[in-house]
C-alpha cells in the first residue's frame, strides 16, 4: 500500500483578500494575479512529477476556480475523480463575513478578550468569541467547526487509504487548513499564503504533518513561466 498523503492547497488570490476582507461563507473570484498564482502552483506540481488519486474542494467558488487551474495545468481534467466538501470551507464570520480584517480581527476581537492582537488568541478562544458578537447567529461553535473540519479532512484520507493509499490534491481555505493544523499537534501556523501547500500524511488513523504552507511549488513554477517568456 502506497504512503497517504494530503496535499492541501490554500485557495489564489481573491479580490477580497487584496482589500484585505474576512471572506468566510462569502465569496469573490480570484483575481488576475490571483489566477497567475495559481497557475505557477500547478506547474511547480507537474513539474515535481506528483501523482494524485483524486481532488477536493470545498463548495466555494474560490477554492473550485482554483482547482481547475491546477487541473488544467496538471493535464488532469476530469481524468481523476473531483468532488467538493462543505465540510473543509472556511470559517464563517458570521455577520463580519465581509467586513474589513482590520475591523475583526485588530478591532473586534481583541477588545472582546482585552489583547493587543489576534494572534494571542487559541482557535477556540477565537471561535467562541465570534458567536458571542455575531448578531446573526451564524458564526459555528469551536465544537461544531472543529469538528466539520477534521471529519472533513479525516474522511478523505480515510477514503484514500482504502483505495490503496496515494496523494489526494485538496483545495481549501487559509483558517481552516491552520485549524487541522493545529488539531493534529496544537500549533497554530499564522498567515498562510494564498498557493501555499500543506502535507499531510496518514496512516492507521494518524496523522502526521510534512510541511506547512510550502510555496517551492509556486517558486518553480513560476521561473518556468519566465523561462517561456524569455525564449519566445
Amino acid at each position: 500500500m502506497a504512503k497517504t498523503k494530503l496535499y492541501i492547497v490554500r485557495h489564489g488570490k481573491t479580490m477580497f483578500n487584496t482589500i484585505g476582507r474576512a471572506q468566510g461563507w462569502s465569496d469573490t473570484p480570484l483575481t488576475d494575479v490571483g489566477e497567475r498564482g495559481i497557475r505557477e502552483l500547478g506547474i511547480g506540481l507537474r513539474e515535481s512529477k506528483l501523482q494524485f488519486l483524486k481532488a477536493f474542494s470545498s463548495d466555494s467558488g474560490r477554492t473550485i476556480q482554483t482547482m481547475g487551474i491546477i487541473l488544467e495545468e496538471l493535464g488532469l481534467t476530469e481524468r481523476i475523480p473531483y468532488r467538493t466538501d462543505k465540510r473543509i470551507r472556511e470559517w464563517c464570520f458570521g455577520s463580519f463575513d465581509g467586513a474589513y480584517d482590520g475591523e475583526l480581527f485588530m478591532g473586534v476581537m481583541p477588545r472582546v478578550f482585552n489583547v493587543e492582537h489576534v494572534h494571542q488568541l487559541s482557535y477556540p478562544e477565537l471561535a467562541e468569541g465570534l458567536v458571542e458578537v455575531d448578531t446573526a447567529g451564524w458564526a459555528e461553535s469551536w465544537e461544531q467547526l472543529s469538528g466539520r473540519i477534521w471529519t472533513g479532512f479525516s474522511d478523505i484520507a480515510k477514503e484514500i487509504e482504502a483505495a490503496g493509499g496515494g496523494n489526494a490534491l485538496i483545495v481549501s481555505h487559509g483558517m481552516t487548513i491552520g485549524t487541522f493544523v493545529y488539531l493534529i499537534n496544537q500549533t497554530r501556523p499564522h498567515g498562510l499564503d494564498n498557493g501555499s501547500v500543506t502535507v499531510i500524511g496518514y496512516e492507521d488513523g494518524q496523522f502526521t504533518i510534512d510541511c506547512v504552507g510550502d510555496m517551492s511549488y509556486r517558486e518553480t513554477g513560476a521561473k518556468v513561466m519566465e523561462e517561456e517568456v524569455e525564449t519566445r
